[in-house]
């Protein structure tokens, strides 16, 4: 009887242990994302995105008839506290999948621990190509760096209405995402046979970027990218025009904020362009029905940020139900077998490297800093 006893007190605790992580009632997620801190828009955004998909799938049901439970924390846009929420999110709350962080720094923080615990990652918009390379738990919904970096050296190049020779580059050299971003600029650059003429980089919480911008002036190039986030864009924009640069300012997707125009001014902004994931003026269904939604629920323009998240959790849903199951290895397979999933940003095929190929879209900015489109760029075809 005691050997029974002991059996049957074996099993209860798998199955609880089964039921406490894969959730009997609730599909656990958790996001991380920064709420505060120095791109706290990028989070912000981020979340609103996020919160909307969750309660449009759970308002017709959630998925295999279980409603998504939502954790969000702030990382602050902190690599450390990053990692310490991942393990939270697994070990405390028992969580299926985490969505996020946001930055690559942050993610390339947070995904050796969920690859380590067979937990899937997805995040919204981690573009660095390191980060699904840390293990094949790991997955984004954004295109990854090398692309967009390429599609705006080809842009420099011929985008423009004529042909730019040379161009200068000033990134952050503590940072993952700009010198990822640099690197593939500069490389494509050269090899359509362009120069480039001044490489200055900064650290991470500068202001002031009267040196390197002086050396760059110095050097006359046709074009400057700046491979930043908007809070430093913002200032590098606005003291480059005060010092007498009037080229063209290329950045990635991280100038794709509001404050941007704040931070620079809205005058400031003639001639500057970046890569995008998401333009809210665009009039395919998708686009045209989650914009009027967001406005609706937040009444505010969504930017790609929102679209992102808002993505990331219908492909994670997707995902479960293709899986038939609330179990995080039946996930990431599913995950990894996604195709051909027609979203917000784009259709969605993951390849083998769990990155999906999606277009590009180049915008500018009017004389009132609004956003405007410029073109989109499609991924080379294999």
């Amino acid at each position: 009887m005691k050997r029974v006893f002991l059996m049957l007190l074996v099993v209860s605790l798998i199955i609880s242990g089964v039921t406490s992580v894969y959730g009997a009632e609730t599909i656990k997620v958790g996001l991380i994302t920064p709420l505060t801190g120095p791109i706290a828009t990028f989070g912000q955004s981020v979340e609103k995105g996020v919160r909307m998909a969750v309660d449009e799938i759970n308002a017709k049901g959630g998925v295999l008839g279980m409603k998504i439970e939502l954790f969000v924390e702030d990382n602050q846009a902190k690599a450390e506290e990053s990692a310490n929420i991942a393990r939270k999110f697994i070990e405390q709350n028992k969580v299926v999948a985490i969505l996020g962080p946001v930055i690559s720094s942050n993610t390339l923080a947070a995904a050796p621990i969920a690859q380590q615990s067979k937990v899937p990652l997805l995040s919204p918009t981690a573009t660095n190509p390191r980060v699904t390379q840390v293990g094949n738990y790991i997955f984004r919904a954004c295109f990854v760096d090398d692309f967009q970096g390429t599609v705006m050296a080809r842009f420099a190049r011929t985008g423009l209405g004529k042909r730019l020779n040379t161009a200068a580059i000033l990134y952050e050299k503590t940072s993952d995402y700009s010198i990822g971003l640099a690197k593939y600029f500069k490389e494509t650059f050269i090899s359509l046979g362009g120069k480039i003429v001044a490489e200055e980089s900064f650290s991470s919480g500068d202001q002031d970027f009267s040196a390197q911008l002086t050396k760059i002036k110095g050097k006359n190039p046709d074009v400057l990218y700046v491979p930043s986030y908007y809070d430093t864009a913002g200032l590098i924009i606005k003291q480059a025009r005060e010092l007498g640069i009037n080229v063209p300012i290329l950045g990635g997707d991280g100038f794709d904020s509001p404050q941007l125009a704040e931070l620079a001014g809205k005058e400031n902004l003639k001639n500057c362009y970046f890569s995008g994931h998401f333009f809210a003026g665009s009039k395919s269904p998708e686009v045209r029905t989650f914009v009027a939604n967001y406005k609706k629920r937040y009444n505010a323009v969504p930017d790609m940020l929102a679209a992102l998240g808002y993505d990331a959790v219908y492909m994670l849903a997707d995902a479960i139900k293709r899986a038939g199951k609330v179990d995080r290895d039946a996930i990431r397979d599913a995950l990894a077998n996604t195709k051909n999933l027609k979203l917000v940003t784009g259709t969605i095929t993951l390849d083998e490297n769990r990155n999906p190929k999606k277009s590009a879209v180049i915008v500018g900015f009017d004389s009132n800093g609004n956003q405007v489109y410029k073109t989109t760029v499609n991924p080379p075809k294999k």
